[in-house]
């Protein structure tokens, strides 16, 4: 399963910066597959243990301040492993070949 989400801590000011690096550092820290870009962090892993990972980065930013949004996308494909790297190789060998 592959998860892409976002969590951004709301009532703590403008620069959400710092909370969210804590809630990548817990990714991160995780030992899943995992890439952050500006909008979403994508981990891929079995069901229990991506939602652990979703649910401490949510609990840091709680931590932290007194609301948090979460923003949550899944793709679940019981049996494929590596598709975090795979699909995104499949749409650059289609690129490849214009």
């Amino acid at each position: 399963m592959i998860i892409a989400f976002s969590v951004t801590p709301l009532g703590a000011g403008v620069d959400v910066g710092r909370a969210v690096a804590e809630a990548v550092r817990i990714v991160r820290a995780s030992g899943l597959p995992n890439r952050t870009d500006a909008m979403f962090t994508t981990i891929e892993g079995e069901w229990d243990e991506v939602m652990a990972v979703v649910k401490a980065a949510t609990d840091i930013i709680l931590a932290i301040a007194p609301r948090c949004s979460l923003v949550l996308k899944a793709d679940i494909r019981p049996g494929v492993t590596d598709a975090m790297t795979s699909k995104v190789e499949t749409v650059e060998r289609y690129l490849a070949e214009e």
